[in-house]
């Protein structure tokens, strides 16, 4: 790992360390965000600590498609496609398939990370997910996490 630039050293351990969580206990995620951390997950966006670790939360009572883990889209008046709040599946893992980083003009990293997951008992699906990361006190937040699935409906 030595030959590698430093950003990309830093992005490939949070990386490593992110979907590790992610995969094995979720409610230690909290500690990668701070309070002024943006999520956008499959467009629905969420902001700070607090909302973004309830999001990526597993929900015991959450509706879900017959014979899905991923939550039911509901129709409303304010807002035509809302995902329920946890995500509603309990088991999870990613395989990773890429992974770019770079560096940004004000010492941050980017990173974009290219995949497949399983949950449950889904079948496997890909997902895209960027990361910005931020250095604050010696340690490395995520200030910004977009993901999505990578499906596509040519319909």
């Amino acid at each position: 790992m030595g030959d590698k630039p430093i950003w990309e050293q830093i992005g490939s351990s949070f990386i490593q360390h992110y979907y590790q969580l992610f995969d094995n206990d979720r409610t230690q995620l909290g500690a990668i965000y701070i309070d002024a951390s943006c999520l956008t997950w499959e467009g629905q966006q969420f902001q700070g600590k607090a909302a973004i670790v309830e999001k990526l939360s597993v929900s015991k009572s959450q509706g879900r498609a017959a014979g899905s883990s991923f939550p039911i889209l509901l129709v409303t008046a304010h807002c035509p496609l809302f995902l329920l709040q946890s995500l509603p599946f309990q088991k999870i893992q990613h395989s990773i398939t890429a992974q770019d980083h770079q560096p940004t003009p004000d010492s941050c990293i980017i990173s974009m990370v290219v995949g497949q997951l399983k949950a449950d008992e889904d079948p496997i699906m890909g997902f895209h997910q960027m990361f910005l990361l931020k250095n604050i006190n010696d340690a490395w937040v995520c200030t910004n996490d977009m993901f999505r699935l990578a499906l596509h409906n040519f319909g």
